[in-house]
């Protein structure tokens, strides 16, 4: 296949900027209709909130109170917490809610993801055209899970913007640093547990960026684009900086000499106790995570890769799959790489097939499909953070001075509240865990937010509504949205205050 005219330079405003803030404008949206966060982000959200707001006094900060599985590294939330710091302290100053210093905090990280993409973005148009960086970006803004996630401080999103570099290095012939931006992932590599039963399935997030680096090196090797001596000198000199790095840092936050990715392997590969968080089918990858995470870029990939000879891009697809990961959006390293297969594809057929006109018609009806399905996904995400509207639904209900104790359960906490949503005084905040239920009776919280409908001493003031399924509907638009209530506010019957405000009930 002949390669692609270099796009020329400066090629308009659009092709400089414009496809860049299309695709910020998506990803802010995302970020303020679904502006909460839950239990996979919890670590890194805390983190950054104690950063920001109780700088050195460590003592303070949250994971310490609750360590959570396995140890985490505080690099990304560092990062973020710089950036975002500026804003954050003029937010401060003007007193306003901690919860303009979360959409600053995820705007900010977006920020990061999205100029990572842009230097891809570039790589692409050199080397592949205007076209090809025209599709890349269409299919990267109809698809939901990356713009979605972009914005969310969970580990793999830190990391994607270091495998972007990675890719816009490679593009670009730069192959020493391609090989220093895989290898800085490893060290920092940190997520919940996920399933192994062999040695290379055991290390698992650690070996995540292997099966990217391992391919993508050996490419190199076998172009001879750098040499064997070049590729172990660049490795090991950057894995023991990045692991000394981490180290240092990371010990000082947990108070004990840590590497925190160790912890990992040691708690998957000599505990065995990953299995724990569950596993999928061997299948289930290509059958049900793929195709709901790339969509249409999913078949248009699968014919690109009978067209070209680079398999190892998807060799790192493969592996994942027989490592049964448990989570969507380890996807998305695989996923990007498929939007710039997807374009190339797209050409080809554009250039040899007779019946491409067709192809185009077709394309254009899997790009509606695609961008309906990513409304009704959006639309479920929408609604699935219960328990951060049901606290500020709380704060604006009760604006007294009196001081108030709100107890958050478990299901509450994990689906949308953190540290961000509370205000200042008077309200106080409890999350103590496994509280029996008929306990609650015997304390002194004001009010609860619970999963549960009615307990022992308190009226339900109001519930709040979560995603709970789509249903098949014989009308237009044929799928809808079912949603149940989901997290249940209560207030002790033994406060006269409460009960002389208006509350609308619990159903």
């Amino acid at each position: 296949m002949p390669r692609p005219k270099p796009a020329a330079a400066g090629g308009g405003w659009l092709s400089g900027w414009g496809w860049d803030l299309m695709l910020g404008s998506i990803a802010a949206f995302y970020a303020v209709m679904a502006p909460y966060t839950k239990v996979e982000e919890s670590f890194n959200v805390q983190a950054i909130h104690d950063i920001l707001y109780h700088t050195y006094h460590i003592e303070k900060y949250d994971h310490l109170e609750f360590p959570g599985v396995v140890p985490r590294t505080f690099i990304g939330a560092f990062v973020i917490s710089i950036l975002s710091s500026p804003t954050v302290f003029v937010l401060r100053l003007l007193r306003v809610p901690k919860f303009y210093s979360l959409l600053t905090v995820r705007l900010t990280l977006s920020c990061v993801t999205l100029m990572s993409l842009r230097l891809l973005r570039v790589q692409v148009k050199k080397k592949f055209g205007h076209q090809a960086e025209a599709f890349f970006v269409v299919l990267t803004a109809i698809q939901f899970h990356l713009l979605f996630y972009s914005s969310r401080p969970l580990p793999n999103i830190f990391a994607l913007a270091l495998v972007n570099l990675a890719y816009s290095f490679w593009f670009k012939g730069s192959y020493l640093c391609t090989l220093r931006a895989l290898v800085c992932l490893m060290p920092f590599s940190d997520a919940l547990p996920t399933e192994g039963s062999s040695i290379v399935a055991a290390v698992v997030f650690r070996c995540d960026m292997i099966l990217l680096l391992g391919p993508i090196g050996l490419a190199l090797l076998l172009s001879r684009s750098v040499s064997l001596l070049e590729a172990i000198k660049c490795c090991i000199s950057t894995t023991l900086v990045c692991i000394g790095f981490t180290v240092l840092i990371d010990s000082i936050m947990w108070r004990r000499i840590l590497w925190p990715e160790f912890q990992v392997l040691w708690f998957n590969s000599v505990l065995n106790r990953s299995s724990e968080w569950g596993t999928h089918s061997i299948h289930w990858y290509f059958t049900s995570a793929l195709p709901r995470s790339m969509i249409v870029a999913y078949p248009l990939c699968m014919l690109w890769v009978d067209l070209q000879k680079h398999l190892f891009l998807n060799f790192h697809a493969l592996v994942k799959a027989l490592l049964n990961y448990l989570l969507i959006w380890w996807l998305i390293f695989t996923g990007e790489v498929s939007d710039e297969a997807s374009p190339f594809n797209f050409r080809y057929n554009n250039r040899k097939k007779a019946g491409w006109n067709l192809l185009f018609i077709l394309m254009l009806g899997a790009f509606l499909v695609s961008l309906g399905y990513s409304t009704v996904t959006f639309m479920a995400s929408y609604n699935n953070y219960p328990g951060g509207y049901a606290l500020k639904a709380l704060h604006e209900a009760d604006s007294s001075v009196k001081e108030k104790m709100v107890h958050i359960d478990a299901f509450t906490a994990m689906s949308g509240v953190s540290r961000f949503c509370e205000n200042e005084y008077p309200w106080r905040y409890s999350k103590e865990e496994e509280i029996p239920i008929e306990e609650f009776e015997k304390r002194n919280f004001t009010y609860l937010l619970n999963e549960h409908r009615s307990i022992g001493g308190y009226q339900c003031l109001f519930a709040v509504d979560g995603f709970s399924r789509v249903k098949l509907t014989p009308q237009i638009p044929p799928l809808s949205l079912v949603k149940e209530p989901k997290v249940f506010a209560h207030g002790n019957t033994r406060d006269p205050d409460i009960l002389s405000l208006s509350w609308p009930g619990c159903p």
